[in-house]
């Protein structure tokens, strides 16, 4: 399999460092699940402190997340992966708030392109990095019933699987391995391999066999190496005891070792190791489990449940005693009656997880009326044991809390409730262990609840439980997405306050009370549609923050939240506009062909800060053709000969005219209010570059104060000249004694 990974991030280790978690790029990778990166903070630190992506690295930590590198390649042969379901995810920023709802995400945005190839053999006997590794299939047949195997006295009847080569003998030399293969189809209690009639070749050699080392090197799905295995034991010493084995393809690799140097004789004459390869599967009858077949073993039933998504459902034994509300069951008339030793006896109850559910969660509930004296066990392909699980659960202070997976709520000594996040696809056991079982374990009333839900805890009742499917839409999933104010996985984790929700609220809302300035400004100047822009926008301003805060929704988010962007554009708009001193008849052809604008640019990724940069270059273009067209009528008005015109345009780019220009602009405007609206309009600029997730309702607020704080001072730097038969005045004195009767006016 080959991983290859380019983005845009551009981070090296020191800077990663630096970076807070909440915005940092990660990639995180799980064998059988979805990855969850979020779950605890001891996942967020191991995963800073990983500096590198390296294949076995991954593989032996599946459940760990890395800083996002520019250029990732990985490249790892059929000895290192298995035959297995490999997910990994792309998180830019983890943490509580990531599921946290927000108005506008202001991190920065990461694109990647991604190209994955898997290469296999199209001959199973065939194998290695290149299809060049003979592996031989072993043969399994059914030998009948035992009572018991070696040691271990059977009380039930077992029956036994018997694999063997196909050949009668297997013979390598020193230093070469073979490597065999075979499933188990059903729930083994255990895997015995060993080797018969070992002997070397020629046969007429003279050495010692029982100082050659055999070695045995199991696997579980993946060819076994002898750096990377799951069991390992010298078979010429003793048969390998597998506990428990996982259902699906084994591996086996066997290698001699020392054969050369430990034999005895003409050492040229001895090349080989003989041998023939056994293994013992043992199997339980049905309904059995456990050491000697002693326990109880129940196959649930799945039960959809009605009106709910897709693979929600909960599992019950069948024909067991349950309860009316069809999630519990009594767990009294299931218990096993049998111990070891007359110290603890074992249940274990199977069920299974469908294909394209590895988005769900577990959940398994106990309650009693009493104090409980259970253990739980769970695993994932294979029986559950002291020495074998992959989540437990001993007390409140000893379970799987350190997995990222395992979530424990609310237990206690007569309560047992805890989550198995993102659980794997195919068959679990969950066994539950009753210790110092002396009398009668069906004393007191204990149920017991197995369900696989979307969302764990509902998402506390502090969000919505949202679906989706993953990018080969073969595997759907679900996670929380939380209000306002809490956050996580399971919206359990408040970020904000209830005081400090009403403060962000206040400040969102109330801020919008700034658009009073412009509004009566212009209102005072008979701008009536200046007046009603900026009076809508921040009611609608006003409206959109109290929706988005969660206190009331007068319309759909989607309409406020265009209705406020739209009616924001057109303001700042509105506001150049005002700046020219055109006829109506020119500023309402300006104004629909804004709005049309404008309108497109707020339905259409309304919240991207290049907006803000358009919405500045289309009110400065609208100002710019408001004065050509003053420009071009005041001219054209103008009645003048030949002679005029020619004399005129002979002193077009005197020094006179150039300053006659620049007076008609400094008497336009009252260049305080200009430089009061510049200074508000960097506040605003600086406010919006400031917002961030946590600090989004201060600098936004601050944001609504110094934008319409601007657009004031901007209205109030105009100089309003009052024409007298639409001749514009021509004497500058009356133009000057109309400027300060207004300013002392205003």
């Amino acid at each position: 399999m080959s991983i290859a990974l380019k983005s845009s991030v551009n981070l090296d280790i020191k800077s990663a460092e630096k970076v807070p978690k909440s915005v940092l790029p990660m990639i995180c990778f799980r064998d059988g699940s979805l990855p969850l990166p979020d779950v605890s903070s001891t996942s967020l630190e191991v995963a800073l402190s990983n500096r590198s992506l390296d294949g076995i690295q991954v593989l032996q930590n599946m459940e760990q997340c890395y800083p996002v590198p520019r250029n990732m390649t990985m490249k790892l042969t059929n000895e290192q992966i298995s035959a297995r379901v490999l997910y990994f995810g792309l998180f830019n920023g983890v943490g509580p708030t990531r599921t946290q709802s927000k108005m506008i995400v202001r991190n920065r945005a990461y694109s990647f392109a991604a190209n994955i190839s898997v290469e296999g053999c199209t001959t199973p006997t065939m194998q290695g990095q290149y299809c060049n590794q003979t592996i031989e299939l072993l043969s399994c047949a059914r030998s009948g019933n035992s009572s018991g195997n070696g040691s271990v006295s059977g009380f039930f009847n077992q029956s036994m699987v018997l694999c063997r080569n196909n050949f009668e003998t297997s013979c390598h030399g020193d230093g070469e391995m073979k490597i065999y293969s075979f499933e188990i189809l059903r729930i083994t209690e255990s895997l015995t391999i060993s080797v018969q009639n070992l002997r070397l070749r020629p046969l007429d050699s003279i050495g010692n066999s029982s100082r050659i080392y055999l070695m045995c090197f199991a696997r579980y799905g993946a060819m076994p190496l002898a750096t990377l295995h799951d069991y390992s034991g010298d078979l010429n010493q003793s048969p390998l005891v597998i506990r428990f084995p996982k259902v699906g393809q084994w591996y086996v690799s066997i290698l001699a070792l020392h054969l050369a140097k430990e034999i005895g004789g003409a050492l040229s004459n001895v090349s080989k190791v003989c041998y023939s390869l056994e293994v013992q599967e043992l199997e339980c009858p049905l309904g059995k489990a456990g050491p000697n077949c002693s326990s109880e073993r129940y196959m649930l039933q799945t039960v959809l449940r009605k009106y709910s998504t897709p693979f929600e459902s909960y599992y019950l034994p069948d024909g067991g005693d349950v309860i009316s509300d069809a999630a519990n069951f009594h767990l009294g008339p299931l218990l096993s009656n049998y111990s070891v030793g007359g110290l603890d006896t074992w249940t274990y109850f199977l069920l299974d997880v469908p294909r394209g559910a590895a988005g769900g969660n577990l959940h398994v509930r106990l309650t009693s009326d009493r104090k409980m004296n259970y253990e739980i066990y769970a695993r994932n392909g294979g029986l559950p044991s002291l020495i074998n699980w992959d989540y437990y659960y001993v007390n409140k202070t000893s379970s799987s809390g350190d997995s990222v997976f395992f979530v424990l709520y609310n237990s206690s000594d007569e309560k047992v409730d805890f989550y198995i996040l993102y659980v794997k696809e195919g068959i679990w056991n969950i066994a539950l262990r009753h210790l110092n079982s002396t009398g009668d374990i069906s004393d007191g009333q204990t149920t017991m609840s197995i369900s696989l839900e979307r969302c764990p805890k509902r998402c506390s009742y502090h969000g919505a439980c949202k679906s989706a499917l993953d990018a080969s839409g073969l595997t759907s999933y679900s996670f929380c997405a939380c209000d306002r104010n809490h956050g996580g996985f399971d919206c359990s984790i408040e970020i904000v306050s209830h005081q400090g929700h009403l403060w962000q609220s206040i400040a969102l809302i109330a801020s919008n009370a700034a658009a009073v300035l412009p509004a009566f400004w212009a209102l005072r100047q008979k701008a009536f549609a200046e007046w009603v822009v900026y009076t809508v926008s921040g009611i609608s301003s006003g409206l959109y923050h109290a929706c988005d805060v969660g206190t009331w929704c007068v319309l759909s988010f989607g309409v406020l939240q265009f209705m406020d962007f739209w009616l924001s554009f057109m303001a700042v708009v509105s506001t150049f506009i005002y700046l020219t001193t055109i006829d109506e008849v020119f500023k309402r052809a300006i104004h629909t062909a804004v709005a049309i604008l404008t309108a497109l640019m707020a339905i259409t990724k309304a919240t991207r800060s290049s907006n803000i940069i358009l919405v500045m270059g289309i009110g400065a273009f609208g100002l710019l053709v408001g004065w050509l067209i003053e420009f071009s009528t005041k001219y054209r008005s103008l009645s003048c000969s030949m002679d005029l015109c020619l004399n005129r345009l002979e002193r077009w780019p005197s020094r006179e005219w150039l300053q006659n220009l620049v007076n008609t602009v400094m008497k336009r405007f009252r260049w305080g209010f200009v430089l009061a609206g510049f200074i508000a309009l960097a506040m605003a600029a600086i406010s919006w570059n400031l917002e961030s997730s946590q600090s989004y309702w201060i600098w936004h607020s601050v944001w609504h104060v110094a934008i319409y704080s601007s657009s004031f001072f901007f209205l109030c730097s105009k100089v309003i000249t009052i024409n007298s038969g639409n001749r514009t005045p021509t004497d500058a004195n009356y133009q000057l004694t109309q400027q300060d009767s207004l300013s002392q006016g205003a």
